[in-house]
């Protein structure tokens, strides 16, 4: 789910940024009655009438609407508590740092800082892996080589070390959900649809919040950077093999760890194409049948089977046949998967085509069970 102040609850519900209570009442009714699944039989009906609601269940409420305006705004919804001082933003915040706007990075530029600005749930989350693959020939993958890769990734924030909040050492509570982690909105009064659930727009489900969102990585205490790492791969590699550099993946949410770098190894040598994959496939297809013949099938079932796995033979040694073992070794796999399918429409066609037998056997011509 978006952040709560990604969204735009006024546009979602259709009215002025001050708008008043009955104004914002009355526009969620009409958007309700249009958009509710029992009404609606839209795919996205759902989706837009809980979006509605959570419109309608912030701004409704005086609190929360006060904070969702503050965040719109850049300014820390806490400031009026006395807790804490926001710092003194730089005067070219909101401005691209070229200074020509669009197509010279001015779009590019406030994206990055929509982004980056408005994150404020405190969501501890481990960072995931980074999968790049290399391709190698035979004599470097035999050999080992060494590899310098230049990759993109998610760092830990410098300005908050990783925390996503500068001068607070503790998230807080979310003051929309008050730490559960779900908001609801009673209907009942509206529609008689009773009442809504669903996940807190605010915290995004932790029922924690930044309260100071550091405004290098907006709160989520990780920036996306360029990085390189040098990988080592050892002799006698194979398709398939992986070489992993441990913490050099995307750095977890809110101080969490971080992932790895995976190097996986790519060897076009060993591979089948995807021709010789369907040859294999088509034999092991063609294998159950050519059994069920052997145990007492209509000679049709053997010429017919017998001509697929003749032709699928033909296509998957259309590169040749002095390939190594590792090559031969997935072409034994792509047999079994053909032959795992062929198994099964095996089975069905055996049972259907004894199925009238065991009925002529059980009641006979005349329709009577024979004793």
């Amino acid at each position: 789910m978006s952040a709560m102040n990604e969204k735009d609850y006024y546009a979602i519900l259709g009215v002025d940024e001050h708008a008043t209570t009955d104004e914002i009442r009355k526009a969620f009714q009409n958007k309700a009655r249009k958009l509710h699944p029992d009404v609606n039989k839209a795919p996205d009906a759902e989706a837009k009438f809980k979006e509605a609601s959570e419109a309608y269940a912030v701004l409704s409420d005086s609190d929360k609407r006060r904070r969702y305006d503050a965040m719109r705004s850049g300014s820390t919804p806490f400031a009026s508590s006395g807790d804490y001082t926001a710092p003194q933003s730089s005067p070219y915040a909101n401005e691209s740092p070229f200074g020509w706007g669009f197509p010279f990075g001015g779009y590019g530029y406030r994206r990055q800082q929509r982004q980056t600005t408005r994150a404020r749930s405190y969501n501890p989350k481990a960072g995931a892996d980074v999968i790049y693959q290399v391709s190698l020939d035979e004599k470097a993958a035999r050999e080992g080589v060494r590899r310098g890769v230049t990759y993109q990734r998610y760092t830990s924030c410098a300005a908050c070390h990783g925390s996503g909040s500068v001068h607070a050492e503790h998230p807080e509570t979310c003051p929309t959900c008050k730490g559960t982690g779900r908001i609801s909105v009673n209907l009942t009064d509206l529609f008689g649809f009773g009442v809504v659930e669903m996940v807190c727009p605010e915290c995004e489900g932790s029922g924690r919040v930044v309260v100071d969102p550091c405004s290098a990585c907006g709160g989520a205490g990780r920036v996306l950077t360029a990085s390189e790492v040098v990988v080592q791969i050892p002799p006698n590699s194979h398709d398939g093999d992986e070489v992993r550099v441990p913490g050099m993946g995307n750095a977890g949410t809110n101080g969490s760890s971080s992932g790895d770098f995976v190097c996986r190894v790519a060897v076009p040598a060993e591979q089948l194409t995807p021709k010789q994959a369907t040859g294999f496939q088509t034999i092991g297809f063609a294998l159950p049948f050519l059994v069920l013949w052997l145990l007492g099938g209509s000679g049709a079932l053997l010429i017919l089977f017998a001509i697929l796995g003749v032709v699928g033979l033909l296509i998957a040694m259309s590169g040749g046949v002095r390939h190594g073992r590792r090559w031969w070794g997935s072409a034994s796999r792509a047999i079994g998967n053909g032959m795992s399918t062929g198994t099964l429409f095996a089975l069905l066609f055996l049972m259907f085509s004894c199925t009238p037998t065991v009925g002529s056997t059980m009641y006979g011509t005349s329709g009577y069970m024979y004793g």
